[in-house]
């Protein structure tokens, strides 16, 4: 980079001294004979914990009161990636490690829909429905591994239901209300649930959206589901037949009795975006999702005990499952069903006042969108509990970073996050050790040995490379889903470098040590942090009689935007008329994600694929984004290379608008 960009916030001596990382530091320190420095310097602190991953993590599981005093020896007892071996005979319990760090003091949840206000639920309560829900599971016959499975909203109902399945050893697994009957069923009819929890509906936007037809389908579609539990968002009185109400199913509450599970005891499922087929079954287990979880919200962070903690996330993204993890330390979580930006674009500001929230974390896209509709939140709200913001889902502007210092609060610690579903954590964030500079974000995260490599292989500064981690996570996944050799998990992340996990997201580390994300390198449609693959779009796309070919771009900007083009190719004699368009988009909405209908349709002589039959996503992506094209595409690797030039002349004539 050419120019240093602007630091914007700087800690101070006295602000690092006072934080939960330095402590845990000093802590180290005394225990191993070392010196990070005074104050706590953060690189030499990551340098150890990626040097001696055995004693970081033990160190962790020690200080945070997860495990008692793990030998060195016994933390990782097998590197290999995929396969390592942590903590191999220790046991965890995820809802357990949740319900004994909560204070009398503060709420564990505080719960706000779009149209109420906002409902403390103390610590007490969580823990007698948690227990409560998980005797009725026994109950109904669920046993350690069964899956039970969450067509839900954002609402406490879903925190319940998965620290009940949870605690008794039961796999759970989540698809947000919003998600169209196909997609749902792509995901759950994988893992054969045996019991789905499921709500009648949901609000978005100041709308009711009925879904009882699509819980019905569900049912009817799920032969292994055995009870469904109903969860009433919108029509309370009624309990579709069969099924078992919420009310019932917590209304003996009672202290929970907590399985003995394995570290590696499999905790949840969450998915992949699908881009080449059905969405991938990822599995994490307990023990590494309590540590990673403990780590961030503490060590990145600094949440804990007396914090007031949101994420605007659906049940479908896996920031629902980290934002959950918060109350592994103690914090309040915020639970928020609704839009995010309703009824008016400063919407999560004024739930941040509303809740005295601490910390606020959101999308790249709804800073980006607040920065241009000129607002300023600090003039409207009262934001003075508010300490941190966190960003991902896309990478942040420079610009968005100096409209939250110049409109939100000074003194803000703004962390512009990156990591994934595929390790329910971060690679690379914030830490309130660092300074933040514009645009960019401060640093991998500790015990996360992140670098950027070119196409050879080799570690790179100062230039665009592939995100890589060269050594284990104890978050990375168990296995697949119906992957019983691990081939699927194998050609994910370990191709072309076996033992090497490349994530997909173009990474550039500076001289200084802070790191640059400018996209995915793959064809991930990831809009506002929900990620879904294109498999999902042409499904509702290619059902249209008028359609013989599409595709569908996720087109990161260089100024935060995220453009998302459907390219169609029309049958013989259609036109693309208002009409059709119309129809495109209520299939895909309906069929696939609201989320994901296109920002536009665009006719086109056909679609290049490569000479296997996929389609050219990659690089047709890259042309937009300014790439040349003579780098972005290799013509003879495409089945039809003079169709590319129809993409290229649109690519200049979009530039040059």
């Amino acid at each position: 980079m050419s120019d240093r960009p602007d630091e914007l916030w700087r800690p101070t001596r006295e602000s690092i001294r006072a934080t939960r990382v330095a402590a845990f530091a000093g802590w180290v320190e005394q225990r191993r004979g070392l010196s990070f420095g005074d104050p706590t310097d953060y690189d030499l602190l990551w340098r150890w914990s990626v040097d001696h991953l055995d004693q970081f993590w033990g160190d962790l599981a020690t200080w945070t009161g997860v495990l008692p005093d793990v030998p060195d020896d016994q933390v990782l007892a097998d590197r290999s990636m995929p396969g390592a071996v942590w903590f191999p005979g220790t046991t965890v319990n995820y809802a357990e490690q949740v319900l004994r760090n909560g204070s009398d003091e503060h709420p564990a949840l505080i719960v706000v829909a779009e149209d109420g206000d906002p409902v403390d639920v103390s610590w007490a309560t969580l823990a007698g429905q948690v227990g409560a829900f998980a005797a009725t599971l026994r109950r109904l016959g669920v046993q350690r591994g069964d899956r039970v499975a969450g067509y839900l909203p954002n609402v406490a109902e879903a925190v319940i239901a998965f620290l009940g399945a949870a605690s008794i050893g039961a796999v759970w697994s989540s698809c947000a209300p919003d998600f169209g009957t196909r997609a749902v069923l792509d995901r759950f009819a994988q893992i054969e649930p045996t019991v789905l929890v499921a709500a009648d509906g949901y609000r978005f936007n100041g709308k009711d959206y009925d879904r009882r037809d699509v819980v019905a389908e569900l049912r009817a579609s799920l032969p292994t589901v055995r009870t469904t539990i109903a969860v009433p968002r919108l029509f309370p009185e009624e309990v579709p037949d069969g099924a078992l109400a919420w009310s019932e199913a917590v209304a003996d509450e009672q202290q929970p009795e907590f399985a003995e599970l394995p570290f590696d005891h499999p905790l949840w499922i969450v998915y992949s975006s699908g881009t080449t087929g059905l969405p991938k079954g990822i599995v994490h287990g307990h023990g590494g999702v309590v540590l990673e979880q403990r780590k961030a919200a503490e060590l990145h962070m600094d949440v804990g005990v007396g914090d007031r903690f949101f994420w605007y996330a659906s049940t479908a993204w896996i920031m629902w499952n980290i934002a959950t993890s918060v109350l592994l330390s103690g914090a309040t979580l915020i639970v928020y069903d609704g839009a995010p930006a309703h009824p008016s674009v400063d919407a999560q500001f004024a739930l941040a006042a509303r809740t005295a929230m601490t910390y606020l974390g959101t999308s790249a896209g709804y800073l980006t969108a607040c920065e241009k509709a000129g607002i300023r939140p600090a003039e409207l709200h009262d934001l003075s509990a508010l300490r941190s913001i966190g960003s991902t889902g896309s990478p942040l502007p420079a610009s968005a970073f100096h409209w939250v210092y110049d409109a939100v609060r000074p003194d803000v610690l703004l962390g512009s996050l990156s990591g994934g579903t595929d390790v329910a954590t971060g690679f690379i964030g914030s830490s309130p050790l660092l300074p933040v500079t514009a645009g960019e974000l401060q640093r991998p995260n500790l015990g996360v040995a992140a670098a950027s490599w070119n196409e050879d292989g080799q570690p790179v500064v100062g230039e665009l490379g592939e995100l890589v981690i060269t050594a284990p996570m104890p978050s990375m996944p168990l296995y697949f889903w119906n992957d019983p050799d691990g081939t699927r998990y194998r050609e994910a992340y370990f191709e072309p470098w076996p033992r090497v996990w490349r994530h997909g997201d173009w990474l550039e580390i500076t001289d200084r040590g802070t790191c640059i994300i400018t996209g995915r390198s793959d064809s991930t449609l990831n809009r506002g942090g929900v990620r879904m693959g294109t498999a999902d779009i042409y499904a509702a796309v290619e059902s249209i009689p008028a359609v013989l070919d599409c595709v569908v771009l996720g087109v990161e900007q260089p100024d935060g935007g995220y453009w998302m083009p459907l390219f169609v190719q029309l049958a013989p004699g259609e036109e693309l008329t208002d009409e059709l368009i119309g129809t495109i988009r209520t299939a895909i909405r309906e069929q696939a994600s609201p989320r994901h209908v296109p920002d536009e349709i665009i006719a086109v002589p056909g679609v290049p694929h490569t000479r296997t039959g996929k389609r050219l996503e990659v690089p047709l992506k890259r042309l937009f984004q300014g790439v040349d094209p003579g780098k972005a595409v290799n013509a003879g690797a495409v089945d039809d290379a003079s169709l590319v030039d129809h993409y290229i002349a649109l690519a200049r004539d979009r530039a040059s608008s």
